[in-house]
């Protein structure tokens, strides 16, 4: 190992046959198979069997026997690739200036040079959506593999959604010494109009005749009035909540919340109008004085019991990859292991509309797989050994592994 090199060579593309033999297969949609045997071939998966042998002649065996194989895991509202330091502005790519930035996109600035890449990925994560932020509309969405060269390679699926951040109804003031309490937004009515007149000229704009003169912000909603992109809304309150349940109504287009930190309260609702759910991490304190202190934990159980489709993510970047644990305390907070590990695969995939390629191991559905010598969604026994996007096995070193490396053997840890 190199220890300059912290950000590891692509793999090349697969070129022998491979079985993973022996170990116990979690496909992804609740469905477990013990003893499989998973053959892989050309980047693709082409047989999950139950007890198999490995074949005889030129094939690359992998023996996984008391191990644990899963779907590779699928970050959904990050900004990984679009940011490395937090405090240093440079380094910062995820925001644009002005409030409708319907033309922006996140994906021609995703870097896949960052340092922080591979470490998400040794925890098991192999795709991301990547997002911008900034003004009422951000712009869109890609969804990434995290194993490529440029962010052309890196390309899993462009453009799948616009973003848009709805209006608090309450801001909150102040900081965490001096906190100011939450203070009506006494603009809501008027900003909540602002993004209904600018849908509407949208529409009319995208419904007519082409103009001679593009107009790229109205341009860039077309494909959401014709339902070929997903809007995803950031919101958290439930009375938010249910003006945005009509607004998708009116506008009728393809709709996902983000955040969503009382989607619990309106859960019968949103399963009704069949709109998913992006939760954001649930590694966190209750929202209200009054609220149980684990609520955070239970908000998947409740979203599940009630129908409505979600999936777990974390916004940001190298908290990223902590998101299998995450889904390991949904699962000692009533889920099962099972509906768990799909918050993360299956669900998610689901959601960002790749679930015809990825998200279970499938035959016919693109070798993103991992292997690890414990349970992956308990940060005691997950040891991601290895991990496979599209069939490459891909290198699970990362900056952090090389420095324990290199200290352990100076102070003789080892």
């Amino acid at each position: 190992t190199i220890c300059a090199q912290s950000v590891p060579t692509p793999a090349p593309a697969q070129s022998k046959t491979i079985e993973i033999i022996g170990g116990t297969a979690h496909i992804g949609n609740g469905s477990v198979v013990e003893n499989a045997k998973i053959t892989i071939e050309k980047g693709k998966i082409v047989k999950v069997e139950k007890d198999g042998i490995a074949s005889s002649g030129d094939v690359t065996v992998i023996n996984a026997k008391g191990k644990h194989v899963y779907p590779g895991f699928i970050a959904a509202n990050t900004y990984l690739g679009l940011s490395e330091i937090d405090a240093v502005r440079a380094t910062r790519d995820a925001t644009e200036v002005g409030d409708f930035n319907t033309n922006v996109r996140s994906i021609i600035s995703y870097n896949t040079d960052s340092r922080v890449s591979p470490t998400i990925r040794s925890n098991g994560i192999l795709l991301a959506q990547t997002i911008p932020f900034g003004g009422r509309i951000s712009g869109t969405s890609s969804i990434v593999q995290m194993d490529a060269w440029n962010w052309e390679d890196a390309a899993y699926k462009t453009d799948d959604g616009v973003w848009m951040s709805w209006p608090a109804i309450y801001n909150y003031g102040g900081w965490w010494a001096e906190p100011g309490g939450y203070v009506l937004n006494k603009d809501y009515d008027k900003q909540i109009e602002e993004i209904r007149s600018f849908f509407q000229e949208s529409k009319a704009y995208c419904q007519g005749d082409k103009a001679e003169k593009k107009n790229l912000k109205l341009e860039g909603m077309r494909d959401l009035f014709s339902k070929k992109k997903t809007l995803f809304v950031r919101v958290q309150e439930a009375k938010a909540i249910l003006q945005i349940i009509a607004f998708k109504k009116e506008f009728d287009v393809h709709l996902v919340i983000v955040g969503g930190d009382d989607s619990w309260l309106v859960a019968k609702e949103l399963a009704e109008s069949k709109i998913p759910v992006i939760m954001e991490r649930i590694h966190t304190l209750p929202s209200r004085s009054d609220e149980d202190y684990d609520l955070p934990f239970r908000k998947p159980k409740i979203l599940k019991d009630a129908g409505v489709l979600f999936c777990l993510s974390i916004e940001g970047f190298w908290q990223v990859r902590n998101l299998p644990f995450m889904a390991g305390t949904a699962a000692a907070y009533g889920l099962t292991k099972e509906e768990a590990l799909a918050s993360i695969t299956s669900d998610v995939a689901k959601i960002l509309g790749i679930s015809d390629r990825t998200g279970t191991i499938e035959s016919g559905k693109d070798a993103n797989i991992l292997i690890s010598a414990g349970d992956a969604l308990d940060m005691r026994t997950s040891v991601i050994e290895v991990a496979f996007i599209q069939g490459r096995s891909i290198n699970l070193g990362n900056k952090q592994k090389d420095l324990y490396q290199k200290f352990a053997e100076k102070y003789k840890m080892k």
